[in-house]
């Protein structure tokens, strides 16, 4: 099954063509990061209007580069939500007119779906990834999504846990701004917490009365402004470094806290980190190595995948496409369009 994607949630515009749900033939993104840079953060309008600019050039690039027409399309698949609300706008209304003008079924993806399937896609010429067996847990962790998983199979996910303020992503992208360290957040404190004393501020994990598993980084992120007040002025040099690589070292505790909590409740052997927060290079280790710990392997996508794409959407969409195939549904049946949608279950 060949898919043509587009995923147009935040401020990355993307699309992607992808056989048999991993092998991804191209997948271009538009990025913005240019435009919303000097804002400290995504501005929504913005953001839709250079989607609008942007997604057909990227659509006809994706194409070029598989070397395939609309004939070789089986399907076209586009992220439903969550995100921004102008911005899916633009990737829905381009996707159900291809589907329309070409005659293909339309597959709704959730975009956590997507961050989850990633796990799975690789280039032609590339080793398959092995990837996670089922039921595993997923930690989806991004700008906009702090989340445990149970996933049973491609179609069928519960929620273990979620964020009950602000997402990691967030969090990262704030304290660089505090500091004057620019958009994005995370590959600049990332970079800049190298060499830095973890444990110069004593930055506490929350814990929360009814004993769940959920996130919190607002906490951490008040900690770190009444930290730079104290100091009396933005720190510069060794105290940086040291004030990062302690948020660094809170953030990624809390994680893997919650992370490994939640794979000895659920007694599962196989974890998948996802999400642009993916790519940080100390939460990769330290989960890595307190899963190794317990017996339990990592699954991470590559890097190219953890942050926004559409490779991953039209993967999760063939694997969808294939638990209804196996449910004895056509997997072309136009009716995926009303039922192909990823569910959390409550």
């Amino acid at each position: 099954m060949r898919v043509l994607a587009i995923e147009t949630s935040c401020d990355e515009t993307a699309a992607a063509v992808v056989d048999d749900g991993h092998r991804v033939l191209s997948d271009p993104v538009a990025t913005q990061i240019d435009v919303h840079r000097k804002y400290g953060g995504v501005v929504p309008e913005l953001a839709s209007r250079n989607h609008v600019v942007d997604i057909v050039p990227v659509v006809r690039e994706a194409l070029a580069m598989a070397e395939s027409t609309w004939a070789d399309v089986d399907a076209i698949a586009v992220t439903r939500g969550p995100g921004l609300v102008g911005a899916l706008l633009v990737g829905l209304q381009v996707a159900k007119s291809l589907a329309y003008a070409h005659d293909k079924p339309l597959v709704p993806v959730h975009h956590l779906a997507g961050h989850l399937h990633a796990v799975f896609l690789h280039r032609p010429g590339e080793p398959r990834p092995a990837g996670p067996a089922y039921p595993h847990v997923a930690l989806a962790v991004s700008g906009g999504h702090t989340a445990l998983y149970r996933v049973e199979d491609a179609a069928r996910v519960s929620q273990i846990a979620n964020t009950r303020d602000d997402a990691a992503g967030e969090a990262f992208d704030k304290v660089a701004r505090m500091l004057g360290l620019g958009y994005p957040g995370g590959p600049v404190v990332e970079r800049m917490a190298r060499g830095g004393d973890p444990t110069a501020h004593g930055f506490t994990l929350p814990r929360f009365k009814d004993g769940g598993l959920d996130f919190s980084f607002s906490g951490l992120k008040t900690a770190v402004l009444t930290a730079i007040q104290r100091h009396g002025a933005l720190p510069q040099g060794q105290d940086l470094t040291d004030l990062l690589a302690s948020f660094q070292a809170a953030a990624v505790a809390q994680l893997v806290d919650r992370t490994v909590a939640a794979v000895t409740e659920h007694g599962v052997r196989d974890v998948v980190l996802a999400g642009g927060v993916a790519c940080n290079t100390a939460l990769r280790e330290a989960l890595g190595e307190a899963l190794g710990a317990r017996g339990a392997s990592l699954h991470v996508p590559r890097p190219r995948w953890c942050t926004d794409n559409a490779a991953m959407i039209a993967g999760a969409a063939a694997a969808l496409a294939a638990k209804r195939a196996g449910r004895g549904h056509d997997p072309a049946d136009r009716r995926v369009n009303a039922v192909g949608a990823w569910q959390l279950s409550p």
